[in-house]
């Protein structure tokens, strides 16, 4: 028998997804086999009665921060940034759709012809009656990264954690794939992420998780089922809290 809202650990979730997970080993753009089996990991948070909201990055497209220290504008090239996110979010909800799950993406930056204009009270509303909302443009502003506009949309939906889907099984001391010796943490506070300067989110996302008391899950999503694991409750990679 399916789990039910009411014996989730998590009843509201906001996933984090990174736009390069899009591209699996391609590095850029979209790799449809991938997203597929992204889209299944989350059709099954969903089927267990999950209300959902996601944040997807823009990196397979775009990446304001990297165009900035090329020497672009930084505003413009933050914006690029948010526009990459669109078209990742569009993407995704395509696919979600094919499967049978309802969706509205919500942008922060106007643009009714692709897609609604994020309004707190409706996105609630699109949640409350069982539809994916998938957040794009991150927070609408520059200088903002998709972690810390990942975290201010999970405060704003009541989520009851925010689990960023990461391509290693949680948070560690150093980075696992330059130091083998790095040991993976199963639980670590907010403070100490900041005193070790840890790179879980950047230090404005992890603030403000940390002044809003809100949870944060880091997997591996390349491991199935994992979400819809951590989502009922099960340890799985790193809490940060």
């Amino acid at each position: 028998m399916s789990a039910t809202a009411t014996e989730l650990r998590y009843p509201r979730v906001l996933l984090k997804i990174s736009g390069e997970a899009l591209a699996g080993e391609r590095g850029l753009g979209f790799d449809f086999d991938t997203m597929d089996r992204i889209a299944e990991e989350i059709a099954n948070v969903v089927r267990i009665g999950t209300s959902l909201g996601l944040v997807i990055g823009g990196g397979n497209i775009v990446r304001g921060s990297q165009l900035s220290r090329l020497g672009m504008d930084r505003v413009g090239a933050d914006y690029m940034g948010m526009l990459g996110t669109v078209i990742n979010a569009l993407a995704v909800q395509d696919i979600l759709e094919r499967k049978g799950l309802e969706t509205r993406v919500m942008t922060a930056i106007r643009m009714e012809e692709l897609a609604e204009p994020y309004i707190r009270r409706r996105a609630l509303a699109h949640l409350d009656n069982g539809r994916i909302v998938i957040f794009a443009a991150g927070t609408g502003n520059p200088y903002f990264s998709t972690d810390t506009a990942a975290v201010l949309r999970a405060i704003q939906i009541k989520a009851d954690v925010i689990i960023k889907a990461t391509s290693v099984d949680g948070v560690y001391s150093a980075d696992p794939k330059v130091d083998k010796t790095a040991t993976l943490y199963d639980e670590i506070s907010y403070r100490d992420v900041m005193l070790e300067e840890l790179k879980v989110m950047d230090q404005t996302a992890v603030t403000l998780c940390k002044e809003n008391s809100l949870p944060l899950i880091v997997l591996n999503i390349h491991r199935s089922g994992a979400i819809a694991s951590a989502v009922q409750g099960e340890r799985i990679g790193t809490l940060v809290r």
